[in-house]
């Protein structure tokens, strides 16, 4: 069964922006063929469970990954960073065999 793991930066921040929102049940990730090395990460909110997505939850958060990216992010780490000005959601993905440049993009 694939592993995804959510690091307590990463929980805080689903929770901060769900209270924002003052609704929703998580993080939903996908992949999508982009950029200039394959992929890239598709972030958007779960408002509801859908059917074929795989939950994970830790500290209190959820994040639902499409099926069709389980196997890319299997064994990922979900973290929410800060690098100067710049704050983002980061994935730590062992399964990464090169990225572009500016990070945006991956291939496996």
């Amino acid at each position: 069964m694939a592993q995804l793991s959510i690091t307590p930066a990463a929980a805080d921040q689903i929770h901060r922006v769900l209270d924002e929102r003052g609704h929703g049940l998580g993080l939903r990730v996908s992949v999508k063929p982009s950029g200039c090395s394959g992929y890239s990460y598709v972030l958007d909110f779960a408002d509801e469970a859908i059917d074929k997505d795989v939950a994970f939850e830790a500290h209190g958060a959820k994040v639902f990954v499409a099926p069709e990216a389980l196997e890319m992010l299997d064994g990922s780490e979900v973290d929410y960073v800060n690098e100067g000005l710049n704050r983002f959601f980061r994935f730590n993905n062992p399964n990464v065999k090169d990225q572009c440049g500016c990070g945006e993009s991956f291939s496996v």
